[in-house]
């Protein structure tokens, strides 16, 4: 099946991290999944949540938003009414990721708040968000060691996130907009370089999908998930 943008299966849309693309945050960037957008900042805040204090540990929380023309058509903001489901959902699984690859007592009591904003959607925002974050608050933690907040370095492994999907019998890598809504299984992998998942989101629109067909797309997945990787950390030097 031709792609509609023409890639291959089993190939990525043109990923980009730019760091320091807001620069009064400890950490930031600006990640490209071909047309999907998201600014990622990392802010550090020298307090913790009230369940945290005296443990002397930290915390990593993430917020998630898309900008009203971020997609084809305009979409409410969300502040008069709070979050909706889907945010709620997305922003606890960027904070739960990026908890998995931090040594949180190693921050000592300090938040490290995560924003992705969404400029523009075509498919993937939380993969691109997770992946952005992670550099993110790699390069707030940078900071703070260089400072000498911190003694040293509390990222335990990297962090990304790509989605795969069967659209029409095709097992497919990285899906845009087009593809992700017709696709008949839709899937996001997310896996530490390590070869630890995450979490694993796959869902059948129209038929259901067997063990071998879940082995598949995990393998394309790992495809992505490398060469995210290798993106982080030339982002990272």
């Amino acid at each position: 099946m031709a792609r509609v943008d023409g890639r291959a299966s089993a190939q990525m849309r043109t990923p980009k991290i730019i760091t320091g693309f807001m620069p009064n945050a400890e950490g930031s960037c600006l990640i490209e999944m071909g047309n999907t957008r998201v600014i990622c900042t990392a802010s550090v805040e020298d307090k913790v949540p009230p369940h945290l204090k005296g443990k002397n540990e930290g915390w990593v929380t993430a917020e998630y938003s898309m900008l009203p023309r971020a997609t084809h058509t305009r979409t409410s903001r969300e502040n008069r009414s709070g979050p909706g489901g889907r945010t709620m959902e997305i922003q606890r699984l960027i904070g739960r990721s990026l908890r998995t690859v931090v040594e949180l007592p190693v921050l000592g009591e300090r938040t490290i708040w995560v924003d992705c904003d969404v400029l523009q959607a075509d498919g993937g925002t939380r993969c691109a968000s997770i992946t952005g974050a992670y550099v993110a608050v790699a390069l707030a933690c940078q900071k703070l060691v260089a400072n000498r907040t911190i003694n040293r370095m509390p990222i335990i492994s990297q962090v990304a996130a790509v989605s795969v999907g069967m659209v029409g019998t095709d097992d497919l890598l990285d899906l845009c907009y087009a593809e992700d809504s017709t696709a008949a299984v839709d899937m996001n992998v997310v896996a530490t370089d390590k070869g630890k998942y995450i979490e694993l989101q796959g869902t059948a629109e129209k038929v259901p999908f067997d063990r071998a067909r879940m082995n598949r797309l995990l393998d394309l997945a790992q495809i992505g998930l490398d060469e995210l990787f290798a993106l982080q950390r030339s982002a990272l030097g």
